[in-house]
């Protein structure tokens, strides 16, 4: 069967998400489980650098969904020089003149690099047809052309790789009360995120037009059941590793240098410094 037949194939669109709700897995089993998958990524790291490797990986979803939970999971422990994060502004005016999909291809990874995207040209889909940012006929169109750009996109040698992350209308409403309710998370409340609030089912239907024109054979997009988010975290991760063939690099051992002697160094006395007051 030829490529381009594969990509009519008639496809079903995952689930999103189930209603039965596991028993809330232990802070301890979760650190050691993700531990165990941030050295299987720094092995991907090193992979990635051998082999020379271009990946993307799009992270879209419902505002307070967990994106960013998972985003800093997956970076905490690699390169920021390998694992590039790319979270873009609104638009300036001059960028809004562009062809849509232009702000985005600098951005693009060379070989030995994984850029994630916090939100991607996917935008067009999602917020911007929601909040009348831009025509409808730019929507229509943006849908009927991303799979050809994502197809060139694959087609230069980069892994293209998409997750949306969905939460029930519950836990979003409570995951917002969190927000407003602690300091530490109220710069996380932003406008749009109280108008994603009530108008779910108008994102509800603009995402279903999204993936029904874009989770394509070539590019198809994995549905994150995030209700819980330990779990969430640990799930994605791993099925991002599966979907990334790599083999561990095997490195020589390493042997610690023995410090070099002073030949006559010795600590100032009377310099005056600016320190840190010790107060623990």
């Amino acid at each position: 069967m030829s490529d381009k037949s594969k990509d009519k194939r008639p496809r079903k669109l995952p689930s999103v998400v189930s209603r039965n709700r596991p028993e809330k897995l232990k802070r301890k089993d979760f650190e050691e489980r993700l531990a165990k998958l941030q050295a299987e990524l720094v092995k991907l790291q090193v992979w990635v650098q051998h082999k020379g490797l271009k990946v993307v990986v799009i992270f879209e979803g419902r505002d307070a969904a967990g994106k960013g939970g998972v985003i800093k999971r997956i970076t905490e422990r690699v390169s920021p020089r390998v694992f590039r994060l790319v979270a873009l502004p609104a638009p300036t005016e001059r960028e809004k003149s562009q062809m849509y999909v232009q702000r985005y291809i600098p951005h693009l990874p060379a070989a030995g690099e994984v850029v994630i995207f916090d939100r991607s040209w996917y935008n067009r889909a999602g917020v911007e047809r929601i909040m009348g940012f831009c025509p409808e006929k730019e929507v229509v169109r943006f849908l009927e052309m991303c799979p050809a750009f994502e197809r060139a996109v694959i087609q230069s040698g980069i892994i293209l790789i998409k997750y949306w992350f969905e939460v029930s209308q519950q836990e979003q409403t409570r995951r917002f009360l969190s927000r407003i309710n602690d300091g530490r998370k109220i710069w996380k409340l932003s406008p749009m995120d109280l108008e994603s609030h009530r108008r779910w089912y108008d994102y509800s239907r603009a995402r279903d037009d999204m993936l029904l024109a874009t989770d394509t054979a070539f590019a198809p997009w994995y549905i994150v059941n995030a209700d819980d988010k330990k779990r969430a975290r640990l799930n994605c991760i791993s099925h991002l590793l599966s979907l990334i063939p790599y083999e561990q690099i095997k490195r020589e051992p390493v042997k610690l240098p023995k410090r070099q002697k002073p030949h006559g160094y010795v600590e100032p006395k009377n310099r005056r410094y600016n320190c840190v007051p010790e107060t623990l």
